[in-house]
């Protein structure tokens, strides 16, 4: 038997009808048996303030409980300006807080992102893969979901509809799961 994996995605996108939030709630509808997505909104997170980070806000420390609890981490994110958008950095930046005692340490973590752009957020995705250097985050490798064209693959209602890019998800959801118990079988 399997062993079970808790996944915990979030998106890095406020905006209530984004294409990442989407691709998000695709993810949890496309999970595969023997693993458990749940999700995080980033919404509440405020503004990273290092005069708190002994004493964070509620929202932060449930966002890293929730960090610590899950055996991997799936992030879906936009591509503002050639980079990861502020509020995500800005949730990394708190998880990681104080130094020493970063939620991030060791975790597995898969990456996928939607763009209505040629390239589907990969100069976002390699900009995370440069902060989980620092982070010791273990990010897989392959597949890659980058979303392209992200207007085409989505209903007017934000229902994904490209079967190609359903295939895909779950196959970095398995790979993601697979990674996180190779990862835990290593570490013992």
């Amino acid at each position: 038997m399997t062993e079970a994996v808790k996944i915990l995605g979030f998106a890095g996108s406020l905006r209530k009808q984004s294409y990442n939030r989407s691709a998000l709630r695709a993810a949890v509808n496309l999970v595969p048996a023997g693993i458990t997505l749940i999700t995080f909104d980033l919404v509440s997170i405020p503004p990273f303030n290092q005069d708190h980070e002994r004493k964070p806000p509620e929202t932060v420390r449930q966002f890293k409980a929730a960090i610590l609890e899950a055996d991997a981490i799936l992030i879906v994110t936009p591509e503002y300006n050639y980079s990861v958008p502020g509020v995500l950095k800005n949730a990394i930046d708190w998880a990681s807080r104080p130094y020493g005692e970063s939620a991030w340490d060791g975790k597995p973590v898969g990456i996928m992102g939607a763009s209505v752009g040629m390239l589907g957020t990969g100069r976002a995705q390699y900009h995370l893969r440069q902060m989980f250097v620092f982070l010791n985050m273990f990010p897989l490798n392959q597949p890659e979901v980058m979303i392209a064209s992200a207007d085409e693959k989505f209903d007017e209602n934000g229902n994904l509809k490209d079967e190609k890019t359903a295939q895909k998800i779950r196959e970095l959801l398995e790979a993601l799961a697979d990674w996180a118990r190779r990862l835990k079988k290593a570490n013992g």
